[in-house]
């Protein structure tokens, strides 16, 4: 089931080098029967400018969300969204995106939520791949598959909710990635979008949390750093403990999972994607200010 591992000798330093590719081996295998590339990113005209050949786009915010209840689509709405996008179980699927994957990631976390057996991620993400000047184009696929099923949807392993997380902060390792000011308690502006006040009613960070950068997992052209910095980055931190991420919307959390969880190896690490956003409004809910 799914397509041979990306070879590539700078994988082999990563503890699950099967979920990233490098984009020499994504370019060679476009066209690859049973290699489905989806393109998701926070500003979704970006697909329409050009993009990865073959790629089809999944708008995270329209295709995987239900804005009524704030989770995501069910089991059945995953299937036909599947079968429109023409990706059946057996499919190797290859996940970028724009800002360093950010988005990219959280679809990929989705998809891992449900199930999929072989979904991968490109390093560097989209703006790697202009940065190399690679092909791209304008087609957009229009093959539709059937059939994909979804035995039901994982909400434990890789995810936690509010009312588990209340009872258990104080146990866990909890890592916060927004900016350090939101993290003190200092503004409630995002500094991961500026020009928005995120609408929460308190700021802060959940007592006992660490406070991390994203980019410290990151180069500047988005690619992951080495193992060797990884380790060096989170030193201070403890791989055996069980491990919750959180930020203002689940993004950044999603991001540093995947860091922890597949670059790293780190078994036990669940996102909150809940985040700042839920506990920030919460009636009485526990939060600290200042610096760790």
């Amino acid at each position: 089931m799914g397509i041979e591992v990306d070879p590539s000798p700078q994988l082999e330093q990563y503890a699950h080098r099967n979920k990233l590719v490098t984009s020499a081996w994504l370019g060679a295998k476009l066209g690859t029967p049973g290699l489905k590339v989806i393109e998701s990113n926070e500003d979704s005209l970006l697909y329409d400018i050009g993009h990865i050949p073959t790629a089809n786009r999944i708008n995270w915010a329209k295709h995987l969300n239900d804005p009524v209840t704030r989770d995501f689509i069910t089991a059945d709405q995953f299937e036909t969204l599947m079968d429109e996008k023409g990706i059946s179980r057996h499919d190797t699927v290859v996940v970028y995106g724009d800002r360093s994957n950010l988005w990219a990631v959280y679809t990929l976390w989705v998809f891992e939520l449900f199930g999929h057996p072989d979904v991968r991620l490109l390093d560097g993400g989209r703006d790697a791949w202009m940065q190399e000047e690679k092909e791209t184009s304008y087609d957009v696929p229009t093959h539709t598959t059937s059939g994909y099923k979804v035995s039901q949807r994982d909400d434990r392993t890789n995810r936690i909710f509010v009312d588990e997380l209340r009872e258990i902060y104080s146990d866990v390792q909890l890592l916060d990635m927004r900016g350090v000011e939101e993290f003190a308690g200092n503004t409630l502006r995002s500094q991961a979008d500026p020009e928005r006040t995120v609408s929460v009613s308190r700021a802060g960070h959940i007592p006992g949390a660490h406070n991390i950068a994203m980019n410290t997992s990151l180069y500047p052209n988005s690619r992951f750093r080495t193992r060797a910095d990884l380790d060096r980055a989170h030193q201070e931190l403890d791989p055996h403990k069980p491990t919750v991420t959180y930020c203002t919307s689940g993004a950044r959390a999603a991001h540093q999972w995947f860091t922890l969880k597949h670059l790293m190896g780190w078994e036990n690490v669940r996102v909150y994607d809940g985040s700042w956003i839920e506990w920030g409004n919460m009636v009485r809910a526990p939060i600290a200010q200042g610096n760790m």
